[in-house]
């Protein structure tokens, strides 16, 4: 839910954007490669989860393929005893930095505390479940920060205001309805959360926060320790900020969609999708080349997105290490001279009607707006295209 707030230039500029889901998940990093989001039936999709970040809750559901390869490969193990085997070891945020610039990235977004409740910083009243007292040992947020802005790239910030299986324990969620059964309305956890996203402004400024799921009930309610004082709080401290609409409050700057869940949201311009390059966000051993998007897929779909008045929010998932993986590193490498070259195009954009725009000779094609005319991407050199008014068109193939 949006509150119709007018977006800022950067953000109405902001044609790409950048997830990184890392935590103890990337540690065992597998999943069941069921579906997209979105596909799978919700009374299958739990059991069978393609998300790896999902791994906490999908091991405790008996006879899943998860809680299966868990037994097998640690033993039955606790979650948490995975936060000490990851060591960040390889984390280099300065490559990583160079990656996403060299695609044309807009904004970087890493969680820094997902689903599992374990926080990539020193979090205010985390204790032992942080990556500063376990595991790295160290604040795996801020040097990221740096290295970002370092590039000339925004940084902003994921959080899961919705969910925190450690601080609420409980059964695992087996269905949309559990998650909104379980998840943790009481003041105890909304002042828990509302600490840690007052922190995380406090220390790293971000330009955008992207909460998840959902934000405790008790915060929904007038008072210090409401959405409405953390976001003003937040407005004061980066007045050029955005939040996302995952609050379950009319709070929110823009839409989100993911995979093929919410398209509906994928209306107007300023909107978001995001996706993993795979079928998780979270790294997965078991997505190869088969299950990557190459980088003439990544193409098409950013065009699409843009076309239709979006950004897209591409997620990487490096592994426990701190590497991203070679076959999403490929496909990125691949991508990044059309997209270095296209991004230009992109600036000032608007949406075409479908009487707009006339393409010939082409199966597959997308176009867009601009001051200077109109971009339209196709899907083969050979393709003609004019604007019925008479304005310039440029012409881009996809990458092959």
């Amino acid at each position: 839910m949006t509150a119709g707030r007018p977006l800022p230039e950067w953000a109405r500029e902001a044609s790409l954007g950048f997830f990184v889901h890392w935590g103890a998940y990337s540690v065992p990093a597998w999943a069941e490669p069921s579906g997209a989001l979105g596909t799978v039936p919700d009374d299958e999709w739990f059991a069978h989860n393609a998300y790896a970040e999902w791994y906490a809750n999908t091991i405790r559901i008996e006879g899943s393929p998860a809680a299966e390869h868990h037994a097998r490969e640690f033993g039955g193990t606790p979650y948490d005893a995975l936060l000490d085997e990851w060591r960040a070891e390889s984390y280099d945020p300065a490559d990583w930095a160079r990656l996403f610039r060299s695609v044309g990235a807009d904004y970087v977004v890493p969680t820094t505390k997902h689903h599992d409740g374990i926080a990539l910083w020193d979090a205010p009243g985390s204790g032992e479940l942080t990556t500063v007292a376990r595991g790295p040992r160290r604040d795996l947020i801020g040097p990221l920060a740096e290295a970002v802005r370092a590039e000339g790239i925004r940084f902003g910030v994921y959080y899961s205001g919705g969910l925190d299986w450690a601080f609420t324990g409980g059964p695992p969620h087996r269905s949309s309805a559990d998650i909104e059964l379980q998840r943790p309305k009481d003041a105890d956890y909304n002042d828990y959360a509302f600490a840690h996203v007052v922190d995380l402004i406090e220390r790293y400024a971000p330009d955008l926060i992207w909460n998840d799921i959902d934000w405790p009930d008790a915060g929904k309610q007038p008072g210090p320790r409401s959405i409405e004082a953390l976001l003003a709080r937040y407005r004061a401290a980066v007045p050029d900020g955005v939040v996302n609409d995952r609050w379950g409050a009319p709070v929110g700057d823009y839409a989100t969609s993911e995979y093929a869940h919410d398209t509906d949201h994928e209306a107007g311009a300023g909107w978001e999708h995001c996706r993993g390059l795979g079928l998780s966000f979270g790294c997965n051993r078991v997505e190869d080349e088969s299950l990557t998007l190459s980088p003439r897929e990544l193409a098409r779909l950013y065009a699409d997105v843009v076309s239709r008045g979006g950004r897209l929010m591409l997620n990487v998932g490096p592994s426990a290490a701190g590497e991203i993986p070679a076959v999403q590193r490929r496909t990125l490498e691949g991508v990044a001279p059309w997209m270095t070259a296209i991004k230009p195009h992109t600036l000032g954009r608007r949406t075409l009607g479908a009487d707009e725009v006339e393409v010939a000779d082409v199966a597959w094609w997308r176009a867009w707006a601009t001051p200077d005319g109109v971009v339209v991407v196709v899907d083969g050199p050979a393709a003609s295209a004019r604007v019925l008014d008479g304005r310039p068109v440029t012409v881009v193939a996809l990458p092959d």
